[in-house]
């Protein structure tokens, strides 16, 4: 073997955000030949991201359609792939995280007998349906990888509890390595709702809110609780961009539209995203990754779920969970608001998640795999 062939697969924006640092360190290392395969799961949001890593894919299978299902996107990226596989023949298949494109990504690559490395392995909540449908996807996915790259320490743990034991390498979460190359001093917004905010006389609420397992009465809650927080709070500015499923959209627009002091705009770039954060006060998210990428720029998080697959930064102080009813996120998100104490204590927490080296870990980690290397990467050792 001359060169390592390796495809990297993903097709949603949080996936694109997390790969493209590792693609681009890739590119630095002789020894790979690296192409890169988006499903286009998430169409224009994942064209933003390329567009700001300067990512052009090798392949774009193109999925997306209106109200897709799950069973429609797992078997549209199977049967793309499989054209790619007959025709690459990778020595490795890369995947990311948890979505359907990730699953699909594996299983198309064990029915070719391609290994598959999985980047952000280990994550777990335990509950089959929350989050819905990425617990099942990510476990599938670990039970077919070859190569387990674990962001943390406690990730490591959960996959040895699955008897994985084999080729896992602790590496950190690449959306550190991400945020390195996004955030900006003197950052100009693209979005005119963005550039009008007087970030230094108000304090901003960056919100998201869109997982399946929310839908119905658990974002309303979500949503009125935000409306109290706004008609209560004179000095703060909630800004949603608000998800583009039409579940969501409905919901937010219903109950937030036209209240005072809460911007809905539609989702921005992830140079806008990480920029806002860096500049926000601090965060409510259902989302996986700003629970990763806000306490890496020193910002609390409200989680809007009833658990996480990232217990890391609750341990750490930097995340509290805050369910899914307008009593417990009012109870946490005034907390924030009218203690300065408290504030301090979760923005200053110590970021369980990386030091920005986690895309360097993993392509060591794979020359090593492959006998490129007799040395193996240094394990990150932030993670609880």
């Amino acid at each position: 073997m001359n060169k390592i062939k390796i495809i990297s697969i993903f097709g949603t924006r949080p996936e694109a955000i997390k790969m493209c640092p590792l693609v681009l360190e890739l590119s630095k290392h002789t020894e790979f030949e690296s192409k890169v395969c988006v499903t286009a799961q998430h169409r224009s949001m994942l064209d933003q991201v390329l567009g700001i890593f300067r990512i052009n894919p090798d392949y774009d299978l193109d999925i997306m359609e209106e109200r897709q299902t799950l069973s429609g996107i797992l078997t549209k990226s199977v049967l793309g792939l499989d054209d790619v596989f007959e025709k690459e023949k990778p020595d490795l298949v890369l995947v990311h995280g948890d979505t359907s494109t990730t699953f699909a990504g594996a299983l198309s690559a064990f029915y070719h007998k391609i290994p598959v490395g999985h980047v952000e392995a280990g994550l777990r909540t335990y509950n089959m349906y929350s989050p819905y449908p990425e617990e099942i996807n990510r476990k599938l996915t670990g039970a077919i990888a070859t190569l387990h790259f674990a962001p943390t320490a406690l990730n490591k743990e959960n996959l040895k509890r699955e008897n994985i034991t084999k080729n896992v390498y602790v590496t950190g979460n690449t959306v550190i390595d991400a945020i390195k190359e996004t955030v900006k001093d003197g950052y100009v917004f693209a979005d005119p709702a963005l550039r009008k905010i007087s970030y230094d006389k108000e304090r901003v609420i960056l919100v998201t809110a869109h997982r399946r397992e929310n839908y119905g009465e658990p974002l309303r809650e979500i949503m009125e609780s935000l409306k109290e927080i706004a008609e209560t709070y004179k000095d703060v500015r909630i800004v949603y961009p608000v998800h583009l499923s039409p579940v969501v959209r409905e919901t937010a627009y219903s109950i937030l539209g036209g209240v005072s002091r809460v911007e809905l705009i539609d989702p921005i770039s992830v140079d806008e995203m990480h920029n806002l954060i860096a500049r926000a006060y601090m965060v409510m998210t259902d989302s996986g990754g700003l629970q990763e990428e806000a306490p890496g720029l020193a910002k609390p998080v409200l989680v809007l779920r009833r658990e996480t697959e990232r217990p890391e930064a609750v341990n750490a102080g930097t995340v509290k969970l805050a369910g899914v009813t307008k009593q417990s996120i009012l109870a946490l998100a005034k907390t924030l608001l009218n203690s300065p104490e408290e504030y301090e204590k979760m923005a200053h927490a110590v970021n369980p998640y990386g030091d920005g080296h986690a895309s360097a870990r993993i392509a060591q980690a794979i020359l090593y795999y492959y006998n490129f290397t007799k040395t193996m990467p240094e394990e990150f050792n932030g993670g609880c």
